[in-house]
């Protein structure tokens, strides 16, 4: 648990001060780059079975298994990390990744769906917890609480390109080689990635705390705060899941078909630009208080796509949610780096993570089921999800604050 103050201006936090600070900018880009196959897998996995002429059911459930797995994996991995270290786990998880990646064309999914799910499994349970790791870092990688708040507002509002860059590779790649060539490409950016975060001195030298007792078995979850924020996290991913539905439904309607990729686009472009404002300044009020502020906007922010607005409005629509999410990344972050035990900061985050996955896959469903009811009842899935998120961090606001 961080031991720091996140209170005041610090000097020198600025962005340009941040990535010239050792080590800092080799692994925010190679976590950036090893993070790919998260966004380029289950597009990957599609474009797999589709030119094996596979129905688009198989192909969306291997794409979901991906998705969901992916996010289970992170909780343990992390706990694996913050008792061995990461160049310990983070190397072997990705090699085991990577394997299921080059071996996953060669079972053939349309012939054998079972063999290929049991791939994507692995695939998906072996994704290294590079995220986690990178800001179990930040603390003593800056130690000054400022350029930490400033270098969490970089890291979070530069993560949503992995779900705009990677699907572009996947299809790129696709476009240009041949579907096999994007499940290869998968393999080798998160290969790529992941050496260059185990190999940079910080990451390679970062040694777990040597517990003097048992660790309970529930980990960062006994701490209430934390469980509170996890839960209200499922809301957010909850929205998040919802846009990819919410955008091809629109799309569909109004016979727009680059809605479909634009508008998801949107709300991360409006995710970067919100968590780069956010981090410029020192906030007044703790991270506790910044989260309901955020979640606020986040909320609100769907309510102009309620009534089904002509593509053009929809696009700015969804970039003002996504100027809220950022800043309320970062605040849960820095709620995350207050209330972890010490020791197990690594999964703590990685719980955060995890949660957000699987609120983006329920959002998944549950956008899909509603969008056979009508466009309201489809925009109506991110906002709930997101009132709800709003709901329980006011509610049990002053367990955040502990």
């Amino acid at each position: 648990m961080s031991t720091t103050t996140d209170r005041g201006p610090a000097q020198g936090s600025s962005y340009r001060a941040v990535l010239g600070s050792p080590h800092v900018a080799r692994l925010l880009g190679g976590t950036l780059i090893g993070r790919l196959p998260t966004g380029m897998a289950p597009i990957a996995i599609l474009l797999l079975v589709r030119a094996e002429h596979g129905p688009l059911a198989l192909a969306g459930l291997l794409g979901a298994l991906y998705g969901l797995t992916s996010a289970v994996g992170q909780p343990l991995l992390g706990r694996l990390v913050d008792r061995h270290g990461q160049a310990q786990v983070l190397l072997p998880a990705t090699l085991v990744a990577t394997a299921a990646f080059l071996a996953l064309p060669c079972t053939g999914p349309v012939r054998h769906p079972v063999i290929a799910a049991l791939t994507v499994l692995v695939a998906g349970l072996s994704t290294p917890p590079l995220e986690a790791g990178l800001r179990a870092l930040w603390p003593h990688l800056l130690p000054d609480a400022g350029r930490r708040r400033t270098a969490l507002s970089l890291d979070s509002s530069t993560q949503g390109l992995v779900f705009v860059a990677g699907p572009l590779l996947a299809t790129g790649f696709a476009a240009g080689s041949g579907a096999v060539s994007a499940m290869v490409a998968t393999a080798a950016l998160g290969l790529l990635g992941t050496g260059l975060v185990v190999t940079a001195r910080p990451s390679r030298t970062w040694r777990p705390t040597e517990f003097t007792g048992e660790v309970h078995w529930t980990g960062p979850l006994r701490v209430p705060g934390l469980r509170v924020l996890f839960a209200a996290l499922i809301g957010t991913g909850v929205a998040l899941g919802a846009v990819n539905v919410l955008a091809l439904s629109a799309a569909e309607r109004h016979h727009a078909g680059w809605l479909a990729g634009v508008m998801p686009a949107a709300l991360s472009i409006g995710s970067m630009l919100g968590g780069l404002a956010y981090g410029r300044h020192a906030w007044p009020g703790a991270p506790s208080r910044h989260l309901v502020a955020a979640s606020v906007g986040f909320a609100a922010g769907w309510l102009p796509l309620l009534p089904d607005p002509v593509p053009a409005v929809a696009v700015l629509g969804a970039v003002l949610p996504g100027t809220f999410l950022a800043p309320l990344l970062t605040a849960s972050f820095l709620t995350v780096d207050r209330l972890a035990p010490y020791g197990e900061s690594t999964e703590a985050f990685a719980w955060l993570i995890a949660c957000i996955g699987v609120g983006q896959a329920a959002g998944t469903a549950l956008a899909s089921l509603a969008a056979t009811a009508g466009p309201l009842l489809v925009a109506a899935v991110p906002l709930a999800g997101a009132a709800f998120a709003l709901w329980l961090l006011h509610r049990f606001n002053d367990r955040l604050s502990a």
